[in-house]
């Protein structure tokens, strides 16, 4: 019998610091060759929507994510990622748990959002998150949970209000105030830049989460032409997300941009000065999702989990 983790078995499971060491592990053991990930799959269903199917391998199991990204959904009363996580064991093949997407998706982003802001950012603790639904809560979260004062900003600020209630967190007067501070999360459906040419302003970091597919774009390519650039991993990056729009443009280069496992490992500079602005590009890895689902099935045995015959 398989154990089956809905949502909330996963938040249960997972909480946003051990989400945190688990991410940061994922990116140790990828930047040193121990875990390996193949292309992420894109299926086309535009303008409506994609599904992705997002594979990976490490610490004796096989993770496949198969998942979507509709951002009209919300107004259809739907959410915008639904999906399912498959582990099994690289021992014999079992499959091993299955776990709600959504929720590893959430809680892995949160973890990447806060591991950039740590290594990237200048150490005021204090961030803004743009974008208070599934992912952006979910990042909120992740800051609050390390002890970093929080600033929320959503297009509905109702939705704002709500998370920074919940979270114990602030809501921004204004979109240009979160986009001002010290460090800032988007996490937008992607289809509006919120950083145009010549915006950023010294000592900034920015984590950008939300243009992680073709045709998306939360900063101005130019922008990215003049600042330290990081990315979760570079091929994956490179293909989509903001970093590939500065690419086909001719704006940067793999030389150019950094992995944040290479910082992580010390391999490779992270901030080299106060006034240095860092622009983390997140496209989200599989590897991230396969050390999640690996963290829950740590505590499987603690919760009271329905189970599938396969």
């Amino acid at each position: 019998m398989v154990p089956l983790f809905a949502a909330r078995h996963v938040y249960e499971a997972v909480p946003p610091e051990r989400a945190v060491d688990a991410v940061r592990n994922a990116f140790l053991a990828y930047a040193r060759g121990e875990w390996s990930m193949p292309p992420k799959v894109y299926v086309p269903a535009y303008p409506a929507g994609d599904f992705r199917a997002m594979p990976a391998f490490g610490a004796g199991h096989a993770a496949l994510k198969w998942v979507t990204s509709f951002p009209g959904n919300p107004a259809r009363g739907l959410p915008t990622v639904t999906g399912l996580v498959l582990l099994s064991s690289a021992e014999d093949g079992r499959l091993v748990a299955v776990l709600d997407a959504a929720s590893v998706t959430a809680l892995r982003t949160g973890a990447a959002a806060v591991l950039a802001a740590q290594m990237l950012g200048r150490p005021e603790g204090a961030a803004a998150v743009v974008g208070a639904g599934v992912n952006g809560h979910a990042a909120a979260r992740t800051f609050v949970a390390v002890g970093w004062r929080v600033l929320i900003h959503d297009v509905e600020r109702s939705r704002a209000e709500a998370a920074a209630e919940e979270l114990g967190a602030d809501v921004a007067e204004s979109r240009e105030q979160s986009l001002a501070m010290d460090v800032v999360v988007t996490v937008t459906p992607g289809r509006e830049v919120l950083f145009p040419k010549g915006s950023l302003r010294p000592g900034q970091h920015v984590s950008l989460m939300g243009a992680d597919g073709p045709g998306k774009a939360e900063i101005a390519a130019e922008e990215l032409a003049r600042v330290r650039l990081f990315a979760d991993d570079w091929e994956q990056a490179s293909h989509n997300g903001d970093i590939a729009h500065a690419l086909e443009a001719g704006l940067v280069s793999r030389g150019d941009v950094t992995e944040l496992g290479a910082v992580l490992t010390g391999d490779a500079e992270g901030r080299r000065s106060p006034d240095e602005i860092t622009v983390f590009d997140s496209t989200g890895l599989a590897i991230q999702d396969l050390a999640i689902a690996l963290a829950a099935l740590e505590r499987a045995a603690e919760l009271d989990l329905p189970t599938i015959d396969v």
